[in-house]
Parts: C-alpha cells; sequence; structure tokens
C-alpha cells in the first residue's frame, strides 16, 4: 500500500496519512471479537484510499469494509463495525472519543436549543453530577452495526438539514429517563433514573422511535399510535382530517375509522342531493395524510376501517388494487376491514351476506362494536325489511374478494369486532372499540369530533414500550421491569402536548399505556421450541401470563400513589373481572398449561384502589426499535439468520442473537410449514393481552400446487384465528423468491408505532 498518500483534514490541512493511527483503531474495535481479521478491513479500505481523501471519508470507508464483512461465517464483524461508527460518532459529536460531561452537555444543548430547558429547572448540577456517576458510556460499544446506523439515522438529536450529530447514545438514554421521571419527589427520582437508565440502556426495555427520537428535545409529542373517528356529517368529516394533518406531522401513525359513512345514492337532507359516497371522502383522508412529511424522511400512513357489510364493500374492498382508474381508486391508505361471528356464519353455513349503508338502519353500527346479540337481531330484522335499500351476495364470493385482495396487496387487514369487544379492558356499552390503528395493535376507544376543538370528542393514543425477552434471565425479572415501564410511560401521558382537545380528553381519561415485547424467536431458539409445533406454546402462556399480570400489578401500585384514571368506571376491571376471564376458551385445546400467579389477590386489589391505566399491554411490530437491542422483531420469526434491513443510509445486515451458538435453535420464517402453530401462539399471547396483536400470516407458494396460494387456505387461517380468539391480523406476506430481506417500508416506519 502507497502510504504517500495525503489526507484533507478538517481544516483543510493536507497531511501524509497515519496508516499506524488506522491500524490502531482497528485493532482496538476488534478486541475481544471472534473470527474478525483486521488485516482484511486494513485491506478492503486501503484500496478505496486517494490522494486527498478527507479525514471524514477515511473514518466511512473503514467501517464499510467492515461491514461489509459482516456474514454467517463471521457475524463478529457486526460489532467491529459499531464500535468503529461509535469512534467516528462521537468524534463528530465532541471532536473527540471521550464524551463531555453531563451537566456542561446539557447546558450547551439547551443554549443551542436542542434540548429541552426543563432539565436544568428541575434538576440541580449536583443532581447532575450524580446522574453523571450512573453513565456507563462503555455500553455504546455493545451495540450491532445496524443499531448504531438505526441510532445516527433516526433516534440521536441532529441537524437534519447539516446532518451534525451532536450526543451519543447514553447521553440518550439517561435523559430520556431524567425528562420521565423530573416530577417524581426529589427524595425518590433519582433512584428511578438510575433504575430506568440501566433497564434501557442494557436492552432489558425498548423504547418506541417517537420517545427515543423526542423526550428531551422541546417537542413533546411522543404517542406512536392515534385513532381518530368520523361521524356522518361533513363537519365530522373535516374535523377528522385536520386532525389527521396534526398528527400526521408529529410523526404518529393512523388509524382512522369511516365505517359511519352512508353508501354512494343515499338521500341528502331528504332528497334534495344524491350522496357521492365513501370514495370521495377517503381519497380526503388520503390527501390529509400525506400533506405532512414526517421528519423531511417520507409522507404519513395511515389505515382505515369499515365493516364488511357496508353496501359500498365491494368497491372499497379493491380501493388499493393496481387494476382500476384513479377515481375509483384511493392506493395509499391502508385497510381494515371489519368482521364478527355473523359474518363467519353465513361463510360456514354456505348463506349470504347482506349488505347496508349504516345510515339506512339505525342502531346497526353501534350494536355491531357494543352488543352482538343485539347485531344479530337488527341484522336480521332489517334483511326482512322491503323499505330498506339493501344488497344480497352469497358470503363466499364476499369472503373470497377480500381473501384475494389481501393477498395481492399484502396490506388489506382484518378486525374481528367482537373479540376486540367482549375480551377488552372496557365497558362496550359505554366505551365501545370501534378500529384499531395502523399496525393493527391498538384497541381503544374513541368518539368522533363534530369540530376539530370538540371536547366531546375521543382521539386515543397509546403510548408504547416493549420487554426485550432475550434480555431477561428469569420471569421474575418482569415485575421490576414492569413498574418502571408503566410509571415511566404514565409519566410521559402528562409530560407531552396535545394539539387537540379530543386527544387530552381522551388520554387524561384512560391513560391507556401498550406495552409489547421483542425478540421472541430468540426466546424460543434459547429456550429450546418451535413456532410450527406446540412445543413453544406452554412456554408463551406462562411468559404471557406474567407480562399481564405484572403489568396490572404496576398499575395498581400505582393507583394506590396517584389514584385511579378517572375513566376507570368505564372499565370491567373495575367489576374485577380481567383478561383471564374473558378469553376464547378454545385456547384450553392449545395448551394445559395453568394459571401460576395470584391473579385472585390482584383481582380484589383492582377492585378496592383500581388501575392508572385502563390498558397496559398491545403487541407491536417493533421493526426498527428492536434493531438498537440487536433483537428479533417483536414476535415474528426471522426472514434469515442474517436479515437485510432496507434503511436510508443503505442496506443493512442483521444477525440474530447469539448466532454461533443458536444457528440451529432458531426456526426461519419460510421454514415453517403453515401458519397454524403461530396462530396458535398469538392466541395464547391474546388470552392476555388486553389491546391487540400485530400478527401476520406467511405464505409460499412453493408449498402449494401450481405454485398458486389457494384462497381456501387463505380462508382457513382467517377462520382459525377468529376461533382462537385473535382480535386483528396485520399483513399479508407471500414469498417471492427473489430476496429474503425484511421489509421496512411498511407504513410504519418514521415512528408511526413501529416501535
Amino acid at each position: 500500500m502507497n502510504s504517500n498518500l495525503f489526507v484533507t483534514k478538517r481544516n483543510g490541512e493536507k497531511e501524509l496519512i497515519d496508516l499506524e493511527k488506522i491500524h490502531r483503531v482497528i485493532t482496538w474495535a476488534a478486541e475481544g471479537l471472534d473470527q474478525v481479521s483486521v488485516s482484511q478491513v486494513e485491506l478492503k479500505s486501503h484500496i478505496q484510499f486517494y490522494d486527498g481523501i478527507k479525514t471524514e471519508d477515511i473514518h466511512e470507508t473503514i467501517i464499510k469494509a467492515a461491514a461489509d464483512l459482516i456474514s454467517e461465517e463471521a457475524p463478529d464483524y457486526q460489532y467491529l463495525a459499531a464500535r468503529l461508527a461509535v469512534f467516528h460518532l462521537r468524534k463528530k459529536a465532541y471532536g473527540q472519543f471521550e464524551p463531555p460531561k453531563l451537566h456542561a452537555h446539557v447546558v450547551k444543548m439547551v443554549e443551542a436549543a436542542k434540548y429541552d430547558q426543563h432539565l436544568l429547572s428541575d434538576y440541580s448540577q449536583a443532581e447532575f453530577e450524580q446522574m453523571e456517576s450512573f453513565i456507563d458510556h462503555s455500553r455504546d460499544l455493545d451495540f450491532s452495526y445496524a443499531a448504531v446506523k438505526q441510532l445516527e439515522g433516526k433516534y440521536l438529536v441532529q441537524n437534519r438539514v447539516s446532518g451534525e450529530i451532536y450526543e451519543s447514545a447514553q447521553f440518550l438514554y439517561i435523559l430520556v429517563a431524567a425528562c420521565l421521571f423530573a416530577k417524581y419527589p426529589k427524595d425518590t427520582r433519582l433512584s428511578y433514573v438510575e433504575k430506568f437508565y440501566h433497564a434501557i440502556s442494557t436492552f432489558k426495555l425498548s423504547l418506541p422511535t417517537p420517545i427515543m427520537s423526542g423526550v428531551r428535545t422541546p417537542t413533546r409529542q411522543f404517542s406512536s399510535c392515534v385513532l381518530i373517528e368520523c361521524a356522518d356529517s361533513l363537519d365530522s368529516i373535516n374535523a377528522t382530517s385536520s386532525a389527521i394533518v396534526k398528527y400526521v406531522s408529529q410523526r404518529a401513525g393512523i388509524g382512522i375509522n369511516a365505517g359511519r359513512i352512508r353508501a354512494l345514492g343515499s338521500n341528502i337532507r331528504n332528497g334534495e342531493a344524491f350522496h357521492t359516497g365513501c370514495i370521495p371522502f377517503y381519497k380526503h383522508f388520503q390527501t390529509a395524510v400525506k400533506s405532512c412529511s414526517q421528519g423531511g424522511v417520507r409522507g404519513g400512513a395511515a389505515t382505515l376501517f369499515y365493516p364488511l357489510w357496508h353496501l359500498e364493500v365491494e368497491s372499497l374492498l379493491v380501493l388499493k388494487n393496481n387494476r382500476g382508474v384513479e377515481e375509483n381508486r384511493v392506493r395509499h391508505l391502508d385497510y381494515g376491514v371489519q368482521f364478527n361471528k355473523l359474518m363467519y356464519q353465513r361463510l360456514i353455513k354456505g348463506e349470504s351476506i347482506t349488505l347496508f349503508s349504516p345510515g339506512d338502519v339505525p342502531g346497526l353500527y353501534e350494536a355491531f362494536f357494543a352488543d352482538q346479540d343485539k347485531f344479530e337481531e337488527l341484522y336480521c330484522q332489517y334483511e326482512n325489511d322491503d323499505s330498506i335499500r339493501k344488497k344480497r351476495i352469497k358470503a363466499i364470493e364476499l369472503f373470497t374478494l377480500f381473501a384475494q385482495e389481501r393477498a395481492s396487496t399484502g396490506r388489506i387487514y382484518l378486525q374481528n369486532v367482537d373479540h376486540c369487544n367482549t375480551h377488552s379492558p372496557f365497558e362496550p356499552e359505554v366505551a365501545p372499540i370501534r378500529q384499531s390503528n395502523l399496525c393493527l395493535e391498538i384497541a381503544l376507544p374513541t368518539k368522533p369530533m363534530e369540530d376539530v376543538n370538540d371536547p366531546k370528542g375521543e382521539i386515543a393514543l397509546c403510548t408504547l414500550s416493549a420487554f426485550n425477552l432475550g434480555a431477561i434471565d428469569s420471569l421474575d425479572e418482569l415485575e421490576g421491569l414492569a413498574d418502571l415501564a408503566v410509571r415511566a410511560l404514565d409519566s410521559l401521558l402528562d409530560y407531552q402536548d396535545y394539539p387537540v382537545p379530543a386527544a387530552l380528553n381522551a388520554t387524561m381519561g384512560r391513560r391507556t399505556l401498550g406495552i409489547g415485547v421483542i425478540n421472541f424467536a430468540y426466546y424460543l431458539a434459547k429456550n429450546g421450541v418451535f413456532y410450527s409445533n406446540g412445543s413453544a406454546n406452554n412456554l408463551t402462556h406462562r411468559t404471557f401470563e406474567a407480562i399481564q399480570y405484572y403489568l396490572l400489578k404496576a398499575s395498581n401500585e400505582l393507583a394506590k400513589e396517584q389514584g385511579a384514571c378517572p375513566k376507570f368506571n368505564e372499565t370491567r376491571l373495575a367489576k374485577g373481572i380481567l383478561p383471564v376471564d374473558t378469553y376464547k376458551k378454545e385456547i384450553d385445546q392449545v395448551t394445559s398449561e395453568p394459571l401460576h400467579l395470584d391473579w385472585e389477590s390482584l383481582r380484589e386489589s383492582i377492585k378496592q384502589h383500581g388501575v392508572r391505566n385502563s390498558t397496559v399491554s398491545a403487541l407491536m411490530p417493533s421493526e426498527t426499535s428492536s434493531q438498537i437491542s440487536n433483537a428479533t422483531n417483536g414476535i415474528e420469526p426471522p426472514r434469515g439468520l442474517i436479515s437485510i434491513k432496507a434503511s436510508k443510509d443503505g442496506i443493512l445486515k442483521q444477525v440474530v442473537p447469539e448466532y454461533q451458538r443458536l444457528k440451529d435453535s432458531y426456526e426461519l420464517l419460510w421454514n415453517i410449514p403453515s401458519n397454524e402453530g403461530y396462530l396458535e401462539l398469538v392466541g395464547i399471547m391474546q388470552k392476555f393481552v388486553d389491546q391487540t396483536i400485530s400478527a401476520n400470516t406467511n405464505y409460499d407458494p412453493a408449498r402449494f400446487e401450481g405454485g398458486k396460494v389457494p384462497v381456501k387456505q387463505i380462508l382457513k387461517d382467517i377462520l382459525t384465528a377468529y376461533k382462537l380468539g385473535v382480535k386483528t391480523m396485520y399483513y399479508h406476506n407471500t414469498r417471492d423468491g427473489a430476496s429474503d430481506q425484511d421489509a421496512q417500508d411498511d407504513g410504519c416506519e418514521g415512528g408511526a408505532c413501529k416501535i
């Protein structure tokens, strides 16, 4: 290698490239790692050096050279590349590898308006010095390469125009903790800051994108998911649209319930006008969703919900289809179609489904969510009333159209509204669940607004976090972690701003949280059990029992300290009815695991003291935040032992945890023979989870005759999910053979509930 090349320094001066210095940095980064070669990284880097290269470009070249060497044979290059990237990142942020003192850093960042000034008014210099003693900057060296790139791209405070970075990860973690516990009593708060800092910086708890990127900055909106319901009036449609714009601009993922809007041709003002139907209004919502970019990276994303029995359903089911013309398609929204037991019964019995415009059938839309017996009674009554406009279609034809559209777009989702209401913490007569969200894991009450300042409306927000199952050694650890997670997220509800009164109204009344899991695939591999053959069923039951029990217990303890949420009386919990009382009993056929925890004492304590939070659990996709913890996504099986993640910085390779020891214990997505075992696990989780679950179905056409997935198989899986009490179904993934990379561009990106 010719060492007579010159490097251009940051100040513009030129000097000879110091290969020995580069060698020392790579050697430092390789310390303690297996099967990595310093000389190979040097070789790959050196051939890309040129005369006059900038210092910064040398760093980038070395990092890229190490990252390119990540493979199944040598997975530790992901840590070598990560350490080099951390070295580079700190030099950019601080001009040196050693981070500054915490207090001096915060003062500088508050003066630059990068951090929220409350940090300095709430905490003294002495307290910052105490926090300094909690920080372990060496934890930066535990990140994988994919994690460092995600931190750089999304989470660290930076100037997104110039690319300047102002902090490193441990400052992010300690300051998130400081912000969330700032209002705790002075004699206890630093102990919570310390515990929470250790939980998040050692990856035991995972935080969503809005919290990691936003808490500590002057921007204060951190809910990942926002549910907005629309009534059948122009005022409500306009209020919905206005709320969408406000929340898209705050990087939240949107769920829109537009199922009440009457069908094409309905009377307006006693026949004075002819209603244009749903599609023009859905287009209006699409425009609102796409009107703001999220952090300059992309437009917003939303899922819109409507019932299967809507008179326009045949047109609505094909809105995402690539065939057709712009006038009859609304392709930039995703859709959630709502089912219940009666719809499935009509399918199984080979009968017809009758379609109605919601405005023509008084009480039917409300009963669809609040009271299943009343719905069936009204539905049959309206079917026999010849004065009401309607259309009959064979159930198999309608379900087939749904299955075909779900298969061809992958993004026509499903909500079982009866399960969402019968197995819910809320009393459906007073607080029905009428929709979910973009990623299908939130199930919360909503009320339409008549204008954007309507205080009677309810926009449901959900604030998320997750346990990293791979990082815990015993289920007992969940008790302390649940206490931290519930306290931190509950504080966040008071800490953040609410751009729309209906959101403040719902959040302060219900104080809903959604704590889920990441790294489930690693958890199964570590325990030697599999998705497909039932071997994981009992472990899953024990695990999710512990999760829900400790979360409810934590919320109950917080209620003793700070009071129950004001709308506790609208929950079943107020009567002592818990998720273990209302689950679908078919689950008992797939696991015989008994309950292990003291639910009776918890039930009595909840009846007496209430809970601080109406909901505590939801299982989200966690696509990007799981990468920070080097964990597998949510509850999903990995597609490969090395997953290829697309990001705005290019392609990132992520290796499954403990690859060398456990590579034969992972069950990869396309090796799983059918959806049945996975759906059983989702059903077991749903027994305990009080909101819902981002659950996918996956199909490899090569497993079927003629290389085509039969509609019959898709419908069988949908019926299996319903039988097991599954509330919602998210993606329909089809293996296309082209690549097994994990799709990251999934609408949940950019903080939109993709925790």
